[in-house]
């Protein structure tokens, strides 16, 4: 029992092709029952009634209001627990679904299409901005990540509903739904797929998407391990410090030595806080567990 959520806008040349495609895999793999829901963002094109000829559910919004809040809305309106999501572009090759519930049934909580081949070779311009996001992310969540904003994933829809709140609606959704998984220690598994040339225009604003993408990793570092983000400024405030007191000593300059131990003392600071925010949060989960406990008997 699985439910597919294509989020769409403006694909009506391909979203035919995709809603049959996985059609023909998941029942050629006995994987049935399922459903397709194809969320249509506030298309202009015939994509809605595109999708519906081809055998897909649509929701509709009266307008685009981005991404991830078309998962959002497609998870939510999906009857199976077993959600599988992916673009209606044609990048995402329909063949390894199976391969992918497959090792989602192991026992892992998300399963990822990690995505290869000539198609997905960075440009000059995407490359740089992809490294240091993927740094930031790898360092946050603290292990090596083949993908970080794969749209291929499995997941159980219990489950992710529950981080809806930390999660972004726009393209930066995916990186935050990585990030709240693997700062809640769960079990994230990727699959390598071969990625493929989209049919039509990209919806990614790289510069504006990018810093968006990066407002959201700090965000959800900050909410899930906030200790770690604020150590990381308090190590910059000691290498801050290191190097004004160094420079103090050869120049001979006190304002380099004040400065230095300003920046000790404010590394103290930040780390304090870290700590402080750390305390909040456990607080703020005690407080969550206790609304989402069963009543006990009796009352």
């Amino acid at each position: 029992m699985i439910s597919i959520v294509i989020p769409a806008l403006n694909e009506e040349g391909a979203i035919s092709s995709t809603v049959i495609g996985l059609k023909r895999t998941l029942e050629v793999a006995g994987l049935v029952p399922y459903e397709i829901i194809v969320v249509d963002d506030g298309s202009s094109d015939a994509t809605a009634s595109l999708a519906r000829e081809a055998g897909a559910h649509v929701v509709t919004h009266p307008h685009n209001v981005g991404y991830g809040k078309s998962l959002k809305d497609g998870i939510v309106a999906a009857r199976y627990d077993t959600i599988v999501i992916t673009d209606a572009d044609g990048t995402y090759p329909t063949e390894p679904v199976p391969k992918l519930i497959r090792e989602y049934q192991r026992g892992f909580d998300m399963v990822v299409g990690a995505r290869m081949g000539e198609h997905y070779r960075e440009s000059i311009i995407k490359a740089p901005l992809r490294a240091i996001l993927k740094l930031i992310v790898e360092f946050t969540a603290a292990r090596k990540i083949p993908d970080i904003n794969s749209g291929l994933r499995i997941f159980s829809r219990t489950t992710v509903i529950r981080y809806f709140g930390h999660l972004c609606d726009t393209f930066s959704f995916t990186t935050s739904l990585t990030l709240a998984y693997m700062m809640n220690s769960r079990f994230v598994e990727y699959v390598p797929i071969d990625y493929r040339e989209r049919s039509g225009q990209t919806k990614v604003r790289l510069f504006r998407d990018s810093m968006r993408t990066m407002q959201y990793i700090i965000e959800a570092a900050t909410y899930f391990n906030p200790l770690k983000i604020f150590a990381l400024f308090g190590f910059v405030c000691l290498g801050l410090a290191a190097v004004s007191l160094i420079c103090a000593l050869v120049l001979q300059l006190v304002s380099l030595f004040l400065l230095g131990v300003g920046a000790i003392l404010l590394s103290v600071l930040v780390v304090a806080l870290g700590l402080l925010a750390v305390l909040l949060k456990q607080i703020m989960d005690s407080d969550r567990r206790d609304q989402d406990a069963p009543p006990a008997s009796g009352e």
